[in-house]
This record gives structure tokens, sequence and C-alpha cells, in this order.
């Protein structure tokens, strides 16, 4: 008699092990995959930059730009930001100023159509908070900042809001005469409100 010699599976018996090697399979794909990126709802956002003109606090937008999110709130640590904005949309809302923008003076926009940063870390900084490093890169120039983003969900949406400061020197943003900081001061902030859907619960 051989000792090795086994009984047929029955029919039911092979379908319920395929049917759980299926599962597995399954499982195990679902695992292997990588979270989807938030999606940007570009009607709901906003990028926005204030700069002092001789005193006087004046504010301009970005029309154009997008961004890309990888974000499970539970472990920002492996989460990743990307943003390119298009230099060439920005405007103060005054047509002879926007005029000017463009030119290399200012963003010298047919050199350097774009600006991005790009996060490095992302770290938890409190419920819904988070501070986001990384390299932010305009007019040929790069700096490293850190950015505080506050999260906020409502519905299918997640809102990121938060603003920090750059120095428009540091980027060449303004030459020449417009290097002279009494006229412009060298101090900017920026401003963003970036819808996304796609979102985990917070």
């Amino acid at each position: 008699m051989n000792i090795f010699s086994t009984r047929p599976a029955s029919h039911a018996s092979r379908r319920a092990t395929l049917a759980l090697a299926a599962a597995f399979a399954l499982t195990g794909a679902m695992a292997l995959q990588p979270a989807a990126a938030q999606q940007l709802v570009p009607a709901q956002s906003e990028i926005s930059f204030v700069s002092k003109q001789m005193g006087v606090p004046v504010e301009g937008h970005f029309t154009q730009f997008s961004a890309q999110l990888s974000l499970d709130p539970a472990k920002p640590e492996a989460g990743k930001v990307s943003l390119t904005v298009n230099t060439g949309s920005a405007t103060l809302g005054v047509k002879e100023t926007d005029a000017e923008l463009p030119k290399p003076v200012w963003f010298n926009v047919a050199r350097f159509p774009q600006a991005t940063f790009q996060s490095s870390a992302i770290r938890a900084s409190g419920p819904g908070k988070y501070e986001v490093h990384g390299t932010l890169a305009i007019k040929g120039a790069s700096q490293q900042v850190t950015v505080p983003v506050a999260l906020a969900q409502s519905g299918a949406t997640t809102t990121a809001t938060g603003s920090f400061a750059i120095k428009r020197l540091a980027f060449k943003i303004g030459e020449n005469e417009w290097a002279d900081t009494s006229m412009v001061a060298d101090e900017v902030q920026v401003k963003f409100k970036l819808v996304f859907t796609g979102m985990a619960q917070l």
C-alpha cells in the first residue's frame, strides 16, 4: 500500500480551497497598493500673497496652480505634498501693475514659468494641525521652508489652510531699483486655502 496516497478532494472542497486562495490573493494585492492621492478642487482653492508697498499692505493672487497630496491623517510622516504655481498668473488686480509682474525684474516668467514646493517631511503638531517641511523654488532659487497647515473637514472635502513668510530678495523678486525695501518690503506673506476630496477622516 502506498502510504503517500490520498483520496481525491471533493468538488466542494476544491471550490472552498480556491475561494480561500483568491481571498488571500486579493487581500495581499490590496495591501500592496499605495493609498490614492487626494484630488484638488481648484474652484474652491486659492493662493494669495501680501506685500507692503511704502508701508501699505497690497494683496495679490495666483490664479493658476496645481497640488498633489497623499496624506493619511493617522500616519502623516508617510505623506507627501507637491505644489506647482504658474507665476505668469500672478495678479494684483491692476492692469498696469500686472503687466510688469512677468518681466525679468520680477518673476521672469519667460525663463521661470513655474514656482514649486516639494515636501520632505510632514509632522503632526496637534489635532488637525501639521508642520510641512520642504523646498520652495522660485525664479531659479531654492529655500527650505516650514509651513504650518491646519486641516478641517466638511462632508466629502478637506480644507488645508495656512500661511508663511518668505523674503522676496532671496528669490530675486524685484531686482535693481526694486530691491529697495523702503519701497517694497522684503517680507512677503503667502496664504493658501486648498480644498481636497478623498481624504480619510481626521
